[in-house]
């Protein structure tokens, strides 16, 4: 979908369809849409629609509800209802008239929503499923050209993670992952396999690639904006978890190829911030395998090595996000990542706890931790941060090695894992985001099934953040 901006009339634009946003005891200025409010057939109600007919054009009129309440994620889904109305009536072009008083965050929210509403999974359908959208124009008495080009680049950026997410195991591969990082300009990227991995030792990621035929990748792209702290982001990109010997549910399975999701986003937001020229350097590492299970498959009870000679006993072959995690955040660490964030589908407990509406954040400085709270904030990808305390460091404990991979009790589930992986991430600023509950099926209008692409935005803003510090 092409996405532009106009200091022209919405009438000026040509477009077959526009959309007019209208607020609470607000006038409006049109006066044939102005009656229709009055008559109540149109309604200021947050994502009330009504249609009408005026001046030779066709008018959306989509209600916003308070200004006060009205932020970047109610202008997304707003945004995203209208797209729906748009097809129905046939719509090619649509032109969004930009609300008076809307800063930078409405449009990047009004052109995401758009975007996002209009991904359609199709690659195995024979035939594509009606029209799309062709073209969104902005119509604003101001310039927000940039606005609106750097929010249509965020948001396929969001899309490309989530036709990652959406193809099943059989074709996204580890391997086809390290191709589509390959492929991706403005990146220096590396791919590297299973002789790698053992060369390196990286035995904590290598026992988990064991229990399957298929390659793993150990993905590493690389984006220099400019001489600044080396913002390492890690990604787990399981392409397809049986749990292992401690299998899965056969009702999870078929969902199980969205254990990749931190992978997709870590990937694709690295890939956006160099097509934005972002100010920052920045390191991705992303581990990518099966779990699966086959005659030499890692065992429970086994012990193995990670890359800094940590010696862990796996007493679930279905905690194994963390284990590959844990390799590759010694290897960012050792690429001279200062600061690591990594993001995962690590655990249900996280779903349990928050649902779909937050993702965990566990953090060791509080200062990262705000500056990932207000990255999230602004993205419109929340996050709520959970506890890290020493005590909980008692459910790793070993008696055969340096530490468990999880407690036989499910406990402090999500809060296990980041204590976990807190042993990997060194003295410097980490965070941990389990964003499990957040991955797919997200329920809003711009993202209601399948891969969600949720991260890309967030990891983003984090880079757009920091690019604004002194160094």
């Amino acid at each position: 979908m092409r996405a532009s901006a106009t200091t022209d009339t919405p009438e000026a634009t040509g477009a077959d369809t526009v959309a007019v946003g209208v607020f609470e005891d607000e006038a409006v200025r049109r006066p044939a849409l102005a009656a229709l409010v009055a008559s109540g057939e149109a309604r200021r109600a947050f994502r009330h629609l009504a249609l009408v007919h005026a001046e030779g054009q066709r008018w959306l009129v989509v209600g916003l509800g308070e200004r006060g309440s009205f932020d970047g994620e109610r202008a997304r889904v707003a945004a995203a209802v209208a797209h729906a109305r748009a097809l129905e009536l046939g719509t090619r072009e649509l032109c969004w008239e930009l609300p008076d008083g809307a800063d930078d965050r409405i449009v990047s929210g009004i052109v995401c929503g758009t975007i996002l509403a209009g991904y359609r999974f199709e690659r195995y359908r024979r035939e594509a499923e009606g029209h799309a959208l062709e073209e969104l124009i902005v119509s604003a008495e101001r310039d927000v050209d940039a606005a609106v080009r750097d929010a249509a680049v965020v948001a396929e950026a969001q899309n490309a993670a989530r036709e990652l997410q959406d193809t099943p195991a059989n074709d996204l591969t580890p391997t086809a992952l390290g191709e589509r990082a390959a492929a991706l300009e403005g990146l220096d990227v590396e791919v590297d396999g299973r002789g790698f991995l053992r060369e390196r030792g990286m035995g904590a990621f290598a026992a988990v690639a064991q229990g399957s035929d298929v390659e793993p990748a150990l993905v590493v792209a690389r984006y220099d904006g400019r001489a600044s702290p080396l913002l390492g982001l890690v990604g787990k990109a399981v392409t397809h978890d049986t749990g292992g010997l401690s299998i899965k549910p056969a009702g999870q399975m078929p969902d199980m190829k969205y254990d990749m999701s931190g992978g997709a986003a870590v990937l694709e937001a690295t890939a956006a911030i160099a097509q934005l020229g972002l100010p920052v350097r920045v390191v991705a590492v992303i581990g990518a395998t099966e779990n699966a299970i086959n005659g030499v498959a890692t065992k429970p009870g086994d012990v193995v090595r990670a890359l800094d000679g940590t010696t862990i006993e796996v007493t679930n072959t279905d905690a194994e996000g963390r284990l590959v995690l844990a390799d590759c955040l010694l290897h960012a660490r050792a690429l001279g990542a200062e600061r690591l964030v990594d993001l995962a589908t690590l655990t249900g407990g996280i779903v349990t706890a928050l649902g779909s509406v937050y993702a965990g954040l566990f953090a060791s400085d509080d200062a990262w931790a705000e500056a990932l709270l207000a990255a999230g904030a602004d993205a419109g990808e929340a996050l709520w941060r959970m506890p890290l305390h020493p005590a909980y460091e008692e459910l790793l404990h070993s008696r055969v090695a340096d530490l468990v991979n999880a407690h036989r009790e499910r406990k402090a589930h999500a809060i296990q894992g980041a204590t976990f992986l807190a042993r990997f991430a060194g003295d410097g600023p980490w965070a941990h985001i389990d964003m499990a509950g957040v991955s797919h099926d997200l329920g809003r209008p711009y993202a209601a099934k399948g891969g969600s692409g949720w991260g890309v935005r967030l990891l983003v803003e984090l880079a757009r953040g920091l690019g604004r510090e002194p160094h």
